[in-house]
């Protein structure tokens, strides 16, 4: 069976194809204002990856903040059970899984068949999400790609107590003025962030073989945070993480075909 899973987030919209439980194809494009022609195009260069036609695919999965705006999918999946099947789907041993993008946070536990447990939710406040290394790597005036790396240098743990992107940024022009070095600073935003996901997997329990999917898995300085902050060794993390809850729509699209 082929399938398709479309995501149409707040700024890129994502598709995956699956074959027979393989990933075939998948492209991202920014989302836009026009949210129906995004995920138009995002399948068009899916398909065109995947080396296949429209017609060839059986059924399509549609999730994430704009799911109203996919026409074409057979089902709508939620955001938290596209991401805890698609967490079945990478790693079948897991139970955890975080996906953290640059505007949300979610966390979830799911059973042996990745259906969902338990879950936690930060869609309130930039704090919990990439947005809010974003403001801070702009106060920096350090490229927001360098920030992980620059957090991995540091051996100083730094406290930054305010949990708000505004006064954090003010704590963190405190900060700068005190002559801190700016290595030692981006390991205490990161490290903020991580404590914050932290409590929200703690909510819901902690298991083992943990999971995380979005933006925010490229990010070095951010995942060993969370490692540390977790006290766990490793945290699974499958290639081209942003595409996570695209796979999810795609594999309950193919199980409600079955």
């Amino acid at each position: 069976m082929i399938t398709a899973g479309i995501d149409c987030g707040a700024r890129n919209t994502k598709t995956v194809i699956i074959k027979d439980g393989k990933i075939i194809g998948k492209a991202s494009v920014p989302t836009g204002f026009e949210q129906d022609q995004a995920v138009k195009e995002s399948l068009e260069m899916a398909l065109k990856d995947a080396g296949i036609t429209r017609d060839q695919i059986e059924r399509i999965g549609g999730t994430g903040s704009g799911a109203k705006s996919i026409q074409e999918a057979d089902i709508k999946v939620n955001d938290i059970k596209a991401m805890t099947m698609a967490a079945n789907f990478f790693f079948p041993s897991a139970r955890t899984v975080a996906d953290v993008g640059a505007e949300e946070a979610r966390t979830a536990k799911c059973d042996e068949k990745g259906n969902v447990v338990d879950f936690a939710i930060n869609e309130k406040c930039a704090a919990g999400a990439g947005a809010f290394i974003e403001a801070m790597a702009r106060a920096l005036e350090t490229p927001l790609t360098e920030m992980g790396t620059l957090a991995l240098s540091s051996s100083n743990p730094i406290p930054l107590n305010a949990q708000c992107t505004i006064f954090a940024e003010s704590e963190v022009v405190g900060l700068i003025h005190a002559k801190t070095e700016k290595k030692d600073i981006s390991r205490a935003i990161h490290d903020a962030m991580a404590s914050r996901i932290v409590s929200m997997i703690r909510r819901i329990g902690v298991n083992p073989d943990i999971v995380m999917f979005g933006g925010l898995a490229y990010n070095p300085g951010f995942v060993t945070a969370l490692q540390r902050e977790l006290a766990v060794d490793q945290i699974y993390i499958p290639e081209a993480p942003e595409f996570g809850s695209a796979v999810g729509a795609a594999v309950v699209a193919a199980q409600d075909g079955q």
